[in-house]
């Protein structure tokens, strides 16, 4: 089987190579590979729309081709990538490196190597008739709790008209998923009253009063269910007290919540925060803070979204998906979304991730159908 090569041209693997240079590490800004992409896709015909984040430093890009009516597509991806900090790579993770028929670098299944497909049909796109626009949706901070993609949807509902579909072009191996559970991170604070542990009885630890919520929390978390269908529970930090000899003031925990596909979110939260209630000690009352809210991506019985991926190539069978991602947020929108793209999430995030070259066709197909479908 011959393979592309990594060139400067306009193709896939091309595009890819451009991407994957621009560190964009969530603690970094993605301005200069926005900027990049938004100046491609505006010499290509596209309308373009810029949401930024509070401090201006990052940038969400919403590049619509076609007319302005209801009826669209939305193909979807995040522009972050996780650190290659303390990963052995084999090759330098921000240059593009082509080996066996398959392309290294940091973000290249996740999810570079979407946006690059995405990109290598933008000249398309700009001259063809199309009947029904093709917005390329292009988010900041996903990978740190999907922070950019409110703001992005927001914008899209409010100046666009409604699109068809949206398909997030997470991993999948272009199969179809349409399910994955939520994510909702949470700190929370207890006070106590301090004083030397000589004379613990005139003080309140925090620190109890964090473990009874802690019990609590663990109590309810074991259920039989699996997969989408299972609610989970975690508590991943607990900070608190000053020294061995001082009943604790004030202790912090970190934990989060998975709620399950078909989870109700608000009885979710309602349950947890009488857990914190029934924790903590009279007259001190905690403070809770959400700090992460990943809504769900439910199962929909007619979902239409379901049948156009699926004769645009998207294959079957359905997928619930073991990981997040912004597709919830759209679905919340009322937008009908399924997750499918190229690559496998088992390179993601890994040293020496790679995707292969043979994904990056299979998803051009997919968008070559996508292009006739808007053109129909």
């Amino acid at each position: 089987m011959s393979y592309p090569m990594i060139s400067d041209a306009m193709t896939p693997a091309g595009l890819l190579h451009r991407l994957v240079a621009f560190d964009t590490t969530s603690r970094n800004s993605n301005l200069e590979l926005v900027g990049w992409a938004a100046a491609l896709l505006e010499t290509a015909g596209a309308r373009i729309r810029l949401t930024h984040d509070g401090g201006g430093a990052k940038a969400n890009l919403l590049a619509s081709f076609g007319p302005d009516v209801p009826g669209g597509i939305v193909l979807s991806a995040h522009t972050d990538t996780v650190p290659v900090d303390g990963q052995s790579w084999s090759s330098n993770p921000f240059e593009l490196t082509q080996r066996d028929g398959r392309f290294y670098g940091r973000g290249a299944t996740d999810m570079k190597g979407f946006v690059a497909c995405c990109l290598a049909f933008a000249p398309q796109w700009g001259q063809a008739r199309l009947k029904r626009p093709v917005h390329l949706a292009l988010s900041y901070d996903e990978e740190v709790g999907c922070f950019g993609v409110p703001r992005l949807v927001a914008d899209l509902v409010a100046n666009l008209s409604r699109p068809a579909l949206v398909v997030v072009g997470e991993p999948t191996g272009m199969r179809i998923g349409d399910r994955h559970r939520g994510y909702l991170g949470f700190r929370t604070v207890f006070h106590g009253h301090a004083v030397h542990s000589g004379n613990p009885g005139k003080g309140v630890s925090a620190i109890a009063a964090a473990a009874r919520f802690v019990g609590l929390l663990d109590g309810h978390g074991a259920q039989d269910a699996a997969g989408v269908d299972r609610t989970t529970f975690n508590v991943g930090q607990i900070s608190g007290g000053t020294g061995i000899n001082i009943v604790p003031g004030r202790c912090e925990v970190l934990w989060e919540i998975r709620p399950a596909a078909s989870a109700d979110i608000a009885a979710l939260r309602t349950m947890t925060q009488a857990f914190i209630a029934r924790a903590a000690p009279p007259g001190l009352p905690p403070e809770t803070e959400e700090t992460v809210t990943i809504p769900p991506l439910r199962p929909e019985p007619g979902n239409p979204a379901l049948a156009i991926v699926q004769g645009l190539g998207a294959s079957l069978p359905l997928m619930e998906l073991p990981f997040g991602t912004e597709a919830g947020f759209f679905q919340a929108a009322g937008i009908p979304t399924v997750v499918c793209g190229p690559g496998s999430i088992e390179q993601a995030h890994q040293a020496d991730e790679w995707i292969a070259a043979e994904q990056l066709e299979e998803a051009s197909r997919f968008l070559a159908r996508a292009t006739q479908w808007a053109e129909a």
